[in-house]
């Protein structure tokens, strides 16, 4: 008869706690793809350069600022005539001190499963409520003063946790772009893809375009949200100014569960 280890009962117990993190992973993503009732989504801000200036702007946002979010989602949200009117809810947290880990410049698999627990953790620690997070969105969004001609970090959103990594200006000027950025990534944590090219930020055709079937094809509009920017041509393309320039395309509405049929 063999006796059970203690290694045998380190396996298990890691078993579980896998199974039991898939358990609430999925259970969190059937939440919020109901679209049955309001999800919330709370807004977290950081100071991430130290300076005095980006906490002043920090201080003084409301949860106003962030109101053309909500208008974004409802106003799409018509279009494919959703049960709510009201998909999401944005409200204003509390500032966090501490800034998530950093992901490595390597990229390779372990290197991003490692990050990915880390940042699992971090916003753990880090999210100053009790509130429940099963039916809860939260954007973690890093103000910077910005430098001319040098871009932010890559922001990322999450589905596995429901968390959205931003980086944005602390200008009042950038309120409008950064709430293109935020709503992109919030779309991520409910399953949306990106639909620009990675090699060089440009729309992909048809998916990116928010008119694929304008003639002629260029300059269009509008930006196709997840597609990330208005193309004017085929090789040039510029960042809308805000959410009135942007529209939630039918393949994203399919991927969040807006629309059933392909």
């Amino acid at each position: 008869m063999k006796v059970f280890s203690f290694r045998n009962f380190r396996v298990v117990t890691l078993l579980a706690v896998l199974a039991a993190v898939a358990i609430y992973t999925q259970d969190q993503r059937l939440n919020t793809t109901a679209w049955y009732q309001p999800l919330e989504v709370t807004i977290f801000p950081l100071n991430g350069d130290g300076a005095p200036e980006t906490d002043r702007y920090i201080q003084q946002l409301k949860q106003t600022h962030f109101k053309p979010i909500d208008d974004f989602i409802a106003r799409n949200a018509k279009r494919y005539r959703l049960a709510t009117n009201t998909p999401i809810y944005t409200t204003l947290g509390a500032t966090v001190s501490q800034l998530p880990p950093a992901l490595s410049a390597d990229h390779d698999l372990l290197s991003v499963m490692l990050w990915s627990l880390k940042l699992r953790w971090w916003t753990y620690q880090n999210t100053p409520d009790n509130k429940s997070n099963r039916k809860r969105i939260r954007l973690f969004v890093i103000y910077h003063q910005g430098q001319k001609g040098v871009a932010l970090q890559h922001s990322i959103g999450m589905q596995k946790g429901l968390v959205g990594i931003i980086h944005a200006f602390a200008d009042p000027k950038q309120n409008a772009q950064n709430n293109v950025i935020m709503a992109h990534e919030l779309l991520h944590t409910v399953g949306a893809s990106d639909k620009y090219d990675l090699s060089n930020t440009l729309p992909i055709y048809p998916t990116g375009y928010a008119e694929p079937n304008r003639i002629p094809r260029y300059p269009q509009r509008i930006a196709e949200i997840m597609g990330g920017r208005i193309p004017l041509s085929a090789t040039k393309a510029k960042i809308p100014p805000s959410l009135r320039h942007c529209i939630i395309g039918k393949t994203t509405a399919q991927e969040i569960n807006w629309v059933n049929e392909p």
